[in-house]
């Protein structure tokens, strides 16, 4: 398994294949579909995002509360399919990679390929474990939506499987 740095991605995002395992470190954003919703809003009424995208990778997660001395609750994927008619967009204003579970459109797939980025899926029913591998979680915007805020998350030795690559390697479709 590679051990990636979420700063050096553009470096190492051409070299990955559907199916190929990783280990991710560094910054990461969440977002799920009322966050993009809200992203996309903010774009087409030509306000300023409170992230930049520009490089982001997104996580479609939302935590149960933090237990006494933890960083973050259970920190499990959510179905990425749900995000699938905001993803293109937000790909194409500089999002390079999302992470979740289960397969994608045809036009995220475009989209991924179009950018140079990748769709990275994380195993559904472990949340507790991947909370471990989350070392600082801070919300950061739209705080109203609760577990659905965008937060920024640190990951360190994060477990992830390409599930479509830059070129349109698609694990789900073989």
């Amino acid at each position: 398994m590679k051990t990636l740095l979420v700063e050096e991605a553009r470096l190492w995002l051409p070299t990955l294949k559907a199916g190929d395992t990783v280990s991710l470190c560094g910054r990461v954003y969440t977002a799920r579909d009322a966050a993009h919703q809200r992203l996309c809003k903010l774009l087409d009424a030509g306000e300023e995002l409170p992230v930049s995208l520009a490089g982001a990778f997104l996580y479609y997660a939302g935590p149960t509360p933090a237990p006494a001395g933890k960083v973050c609750g259970s920190f499990g994927p959510t179905t990425s399919c749900r995000m699938d008619g905001f993803a293109p967009r937000l790909y194409r204003e500089g999002v390079l990679a999302t992470i979740g579970k289960g397969g994608r459109s045809p036009a995220v797939k475009e989209a991924i390929t179009e950018v140079g980025g990748v769709y990275l899926i994380a195993v559904g029913g472990a949340g507790a474990f991947y909370s471990s591998k989350i070392t600082s979680c801070r919300e950061i915007a739209f705080h109203d939506l609760g577990c659905e805020s965008i937060k920024e998350l640190t990951f360190k030795d994060f477990p992830l499987t390409v599930a479509i690559d830059s070129k349109g390697g698609d694990l789900f479709s073989r």
